[in-house]
């Protein structure tokens, strides 16, 4: 019989397989259907929206009649025509659909409408006539601060006496860094399609990674019991946390105006409007005030950390709660302050992203132990070195939760070997020195990242599996498909229970009518509660068969085993479809439902101390660069990356997941530069003036590696770890590598100014001012030996 600490093994397809993406072939040939793929229905109605030009407004009234007069117009909508309650909030409350009373953002929905086609949509969205009043708005964190203009209550977490360990050790520092947001990019746009049926109720197919948060959403704008809304989604063409509360909204219009007009609404967003309309990565802005001793030991530390949250709460308090507990990252900090405040602005609401706060908060400390590094005279790797979790009673988190697993010293080692960081060190030191123009860098990034849900009650996950008197499995559960591959890898899973090959599984689409009440799928949790979930209704269905393969082969129960494709017990076997055929014949269920939640976990927001994680993920990543002192233009020229995955369910779905975490968490740090002008118009709002990664910015030298031989230590599915989130923060080791470049032309003696995105016109102004301040400099000391 298998468990959930080891797979079975024997099966191609089985748990621990490097397995292609279910839907890798529907993809690159372009037949995989998404919703805008799928054959509209009869009498379907395409859906616009009419968004505010102005950050902060009143809405003085309305006129729908020349967009109404126009032929094809079925209906427009406002706030005023909801039969429901106007709120789609995913946390709080009054967080409304459409706009009531006022206009919060520029772009925000203030009404819909809905025609035969596209183009009469847009047509009709420029008829509609809005009497608008300007308000004076709110549109920085610095502004948001000085106004106390907060979506939520501030947070606070303190451990010992920040305050007197700061005044008394030997040497005290003061940094601010600034870091940006990211949009996310997906390349499948917000859409959904309502589909209004007979009795009253709806479907909604919905591009969303809450399924069930979308169903509420609807349920209540329409004033329905949830059971009367049935959500479904088979895949997304990305999602990154972007289609996790703001999808609710998107659905959410969709079915307003399928319930109006009796007929399916399709609404679906264009790259432009997508932009400005929807939520982002959460800016911070990050003070810090540092004690430490001659080694470089922090003894005490205040920080605050100020985000944009925008005009409504969203998920804004859990990004920041996250961001609050993954300031440590790696190091062990024994007196601390950390004050969160969630600024409210009249710009978009921001919302989950990609590491939903870890990375805003493991960021900011790397100024700081830079600050020490060069304060000191110490190598940055003396520093992070003397700094890190360790034993007991160096080994508890600032919220109260004790690091048990901690691998990162041995994984620093592990990667300082193989990269060859010395040598190659000691070769960029040489190179610089004679270089007058191009610098290279060098920086090394370790990674501890918290895998659960910050709220306790998310941990839980549900599936449905049913096998079919052929042997063929069907499986359901809670999880969303991204393009991340969580449905190959829970269907491994399957598989290796019943020890089927993987062909034989058909996975079919999320749906609330098959598993409800699931939580979203981020958090870098799906495989973890959906794949225990799975596993848990597959081993029940297997128990029951074993029971009819042990009377019919003549042995008991606990003798029989599952192994490639057949049953056994004894000298005899069958086949897994004579078992399945035998046991609807004796009339034994084939169907089985899974539950799983995660264990230990709990959480005082109050207080902000508990056990928010289950466990672990550990990495790390040297990165090369190389800028250009007369133009702020840079290369990636080398990556080298060690990932804790556990035991892995899929290394080849792991490792692409590492490569696109890494290199889109160097273009949040690099790149991806978000801006709104003086009016709170967002004017990056697309490909031409927000740039992603593409394949030039990717390292020429890309190596990664997945780390062996290390299990989970908790009683994760099959002992694996989460992979999702993770892997993004690693790209902060490129930002590090710039600052190092930047830091070489002033001999790596005073800190350097390059807040997040690292732009080309950022690092031009760092290099200046480095260069600047560098040349009142006398001579260069020499930094101490790397140990």
């Amino acid at each position: 019989m298998t468990t959930t600490d080891e797979p079975q093994g024997g099966l191609a397809g089985g748990a621990g397989v490097g397995v292609h993406h279910d839907s890798a072939k529907l993809h690159v040939t372009g037949r995989a259907r998404f919703i805008d793929d799928l054959p509209e229905p009869p009498g379907l109605l395409h859906a616009a929206l009419v968004v505010s030009p102005h950050a902060h407004a009143r809405i003085a009234g309305i006129d729908a009649s020349r967009a109404l007069a126009l032929p094809g117009v079925a209906a427009v909508l406002s706030a005023a025509d909801i039969p429901g309650v106007n709120d789609v909030a995913p946390t709080f409350k009054d967080e409304p659909c459409l706009a009531a009373g006022t206009a919060d953002y520029a772009g925000q929905a203030v009404a819909a409408v809905a025609a035969d086609s596209l183009a009469i949509a847009r047509q009709a969205v420029k008829q509609v006539a809005v009497a608008y009043q300007p308000l004076a708005p709110i549109l920085s964190i610095e502004q948001a601060l000085a106004a106390k203009s907060y979506v939520c209550a501030p947070q606070l977490l303190v451990r010992g006496d920040p305050d007197g360990k700061i005044a008394a050790a030997p040497h005290r520092l003061s940094g601010q860094l600034k870091t940006g947001g990211q949009d996310h990019f997906y390349l499948e746009g917000q859409i959904a399609m309502a589909l209004p049926r007979d009795d009253g109720s709806m479907l909604v197919l919905s591009s969303t990674q809450h399924p069930t948060e979308v169903q509420h959403g609807v349920a209540h704008l329409l004033g329905l019991p949830f059971a009367a809304v049935t959500v479904e989604v088979r895949r997304m063409g990305g999602g990154f946390g972007g289609k996790e509360s703001q999808a609710t909204h998107i659905a959410g219009i969709a079915a307003l105006l399928a319930w109006r007009t009796g007929r399916p609404v399709k609404l679906r967003l264009p790259r432009d409007d997508d932009m400005i309309v929807t939520g982002k990565r959460h800016d911070f802005l990050i003070d810090w005030t540092v004690g430490f001793d001659d080694a470089g030991r922090i003894h005490g530390l205040d920080m605050r950390l100020a985000t944009r949250g925008g005009n409504v709460a969203d998920l804004t308090a859990a990004v920041l709660t996250r961001a609050v507990c993954h300031v440590d990252n790696c190091c062990y900090l024994s007196d601390v302050r950390i004050s969160g405040f969630p600024c409210r602005t009249n710009t978009v609401s921001n919302t989950a992203f990609r590491g939903f706060g870890g990375p805003q908060g493991m960021i900011a400390a790397e100024p700081m132990l830079e600050a020490i590094a060069c304060h000191t005279g110490l190598a940055i790797e003396q520093v992070r070195a003397v700094n890190l979790y360790g034993p007991a009673p160096r080994d508890m988190t600032p919220y109260g939760q004790a690091v048990e697993d901690n691998i990162i010293a041995q994984l620093l080692d592990k990667l300082a070997v193989d990269a060859d960081l010395p040598a190659r060190r000691a070769a960029i030191d040489a190179f610089n020195a004679a270089s007058p123009v191009i610098r290279k860098g060098l920086a090394v990034f370790p990674l501890k990242f918290g895998i659960s849900f910050n709220m306790p009650t998310l941990n839980q996950g549900g599936a449905l599996v049913n096998v079919y008197t052929d042997g063929s499995v069907h499986l359901n559960h809670g999880g969303t498909e991204m393009g991340q591959g969580l449905f190959v890898k829970v269907a491994q899973v399957v598989a290796d229970v019943f020890q089927i090959e993987l062909d034989r599984i058909q996975i079919s689409a999320t749906s609330t009518d098959k598993v409800p009440n699931t939580s979203a799928t981020a958090a870098s949790a799906g495989s973890d509660l959906n794949g225990m979930a799975a596993h848990a209704a597959a081993t029940t269905i297997r128990n029951r068969m074993a029971e009819v393969a042990a009377s019919e082969l003549g042995v008991a129960a606990d003798a029989v085993r599952f192994a490639r494709g057949r049953v056994l017990g004894g000298e005899k076997s069958l086949s897994f479809a004579e078992v399945a055929k035998l046991a609807w014949l004796k009339r034994v269920s084939l169907s089985a439902t899974g539950f799983y939640r995660t264990p230990k976990i709990h959480w005082d927001q109050a207080s902000m101390t508990g056990r928010p994680f289950f466990y672990f993920a550990y990495g790390a990543a040297a990165s090369e660069v190389a800028i250009d002192t007369l133009t702020g233009e840079y290369r990636m020229l080398r990556t080298d990356i060690i990932h804790d995955v556990g035991r892995s369910l899929n290394p080849a779905i792991d490792r692409g997941q590492i490569e696109g975490g890494f290199v889109q968490g160097l273009g949040w740090v690099t790149m991806e530069e978000l801006w709104w002008d003086d009016q709170g118009r967002l004017r990056t709002h697309a490909p031409s003036t927000y740039k992603i990664p593409g394949s030039r910015d990717v390292p020429a030298d890309f190596r990664v590696h997945l780390l062996g031989d290390a299990p989970n230590r908790e009683p994760t599915i099959f002992r694996s770890k989460a992979v999702g989130e993770p892997p993004l923060m690693l790209g902060i080791s490129v930002w590090l590598a710039l600052r190092d470049a930047v830091a070489s032309l002033g001999g790596h003696r005073l800190t350097v100014s390059l807040d997040a995105p690292a732009t080309p016109e950022r690092v031009l102004a760092a290099v200046d001012d480095m260069k600047a301040r560098a040349a009142a400099l006398p001579a260069a000391r020499v930094l101490a030996p790397v140990k």
